[in-house]
């Protein structure tokens, strides 16, 4: 959990800075020492005159223009859908005797699609959102980012849970093949925390502005691509070490926790098409090689094997038996692994008129994860709805 916290103390101290920035704008918060204004709003001022000046270095005016209003207020709906595929490898026969032979044990978590209703505040690109969920998966959203001319960095946190994987299981016993694939219900959830970091830098910053298709704090006027690089920083954090899913565990290899940590860089395009004025419609698509790519897992061990007589299971109260046991960390290991393949795709539509402003946009990522006989992969998709206001 402290890698969350983390997080959302650096998103405090961004909205801090962006009150700040505000504040520094208003004349009432003019310092009246001989008409000077004191040293903190000096250094405030000069991160807003920045922040004024990034959004327009170095673009044609013709092509990228700044509104006079720098800040923009937007009601946010989002529809997203978290596709978690984890897979295990166990020997059968040393954890239910000789008769069983080797097992595949392969949980998925495919969230319904989930809505989100949040607000997001910026200033000319620089600005933080958060989401609550109001229907579909249990969690929440947590975004930031800053945009210039010819750069920008974006952060999305998720956190979500459930109860109820998609298991597919396959085996043998005595000599006859098992492969079942059902909804299952676990009796303490699954939790997921996503951290999802990505930078790109425009090689056509003059004529193409990533910024108008996805915070609106500029306008493109006039249609331009752009080749751009990239890097993505990935975080995964699952968790389901809770003594009643004991024999889950037992299944996962005795994982009951892994975390993993990506970072990648890419190349890719982008391409802003303005058909009518004050329409964009903008795609971009970029492979990212994950060339750090590290991976912990956490072991845990319970009574469960020694409580558990297989051959007398029809004599056990499952809920007595779950009810007593606990599981305790054993130990855990870390790995580096191969070099990554993943995949970050997003579309955007974009309508302005006077000072509103109405988007559309929608974006997919795709990681994979290997830790000897646990891997799998989490694709990740959401479509953006939003109203704005500049002021």
């Amino acid at each position: 959990m402290n890698d969350y916290k983390n997080v959302h103390y650096c998103v405090f101290t961004f909205a801090l800075t962006l009150v700040l920035v505000m504040a520094s704008s208003l004349p009432t918060f003019a310092a009246e020492n001989n008409g000077e204004k004191s040293g903190v709003l000096r250094l405030i001022s000069g991160v807003k005159s920045f922040i004024d000046s990034s959004a327009v270095k170095g673009v044609d005016p013709n092509y990228i223009t700044a509104p006079e209003q720098p800040w923009q207020i937007i009601l946010k709906g989002n529809v997203n859908q978290s596709d978690l595929q984890m897979k295990a490898t166990i020997d059968g026969a040393e954890l239910f005797g000789p008769s069983v032979g080797e097992i595949f044990w392969g949980p998925r978590i495919k969230t319904d699609p989930s809505t989100y209703i949040g607000l997001w505040a910026g200033y000319r690109g620089y600005g933080f959102g958060y989401f609550k969920n109001v229907g579909g998966d249990n969690g929440t959203y947590l975004t930031f980012g800053a945009t210039g001319g010819s750069y920008g960095v974006n952060v999305r946190v998720h956190h979500f849970d459930t109860d109820e994987p998609v298991i597919h299981f396959k085996t043998t016993v005595d000599g006859v093949s098992y492969d079942i694939k059902d909804r299952a219900t676990i009796d303490e959830p699954i939790t997921v925390h996503t951290v999802i970091a990505d930078a790109y830098y425009l090689f056509n910053g003059k004529h193409f502005s990533y910024a108008a298709a996805y915070d609106q704090s500029v306008i493109q006027s006039r249609s331009a691509g752009s080749l751009m690089a990239g890097a993505m920083f990935y975080h995964l954090n699952i968790d389901y070490a809770k003594d009643k899913n004991a024999l889950f565990i037992n299944l996962m290899n005795d994982i009951g926790r892994f975390k993993q940590w990506q970072g990648g860089i890419g190349l890719g395009y982008a391409y802003n098409f303005v058909p009518v004025k004050g329409l964009l419609i903008s795609a971009m698509a970029m492979p990212i090689l994950a060339f750090y790519n590290r991976s912990t897992s956490y072991q845990y061990d319970s009574e469960l094997n020694d409580v558990i007589d297989l051959d007398n299971l029809e004599s056990y109260d499952e809920e007595e038996i779950l009810n007593n046991i606990r599981v305790i960390q054993i130990g855990k290991s870390s790995k580096a692994n191969k070099i990554s393949l993943n995949v970050d795709a997003r579309l955007s539509v974009v309508y302005n008129w006077k000072r509103m402003f109405f988007n559309v946009s929608g974006q997919f990522n795709h990681f994979r994860y290997d830790k000897d006989a646990y891997s799998g992969w989490l694709s990740d998709w959401f479509v953006n709805a939003s109203l704005g206001i500049r002021l």
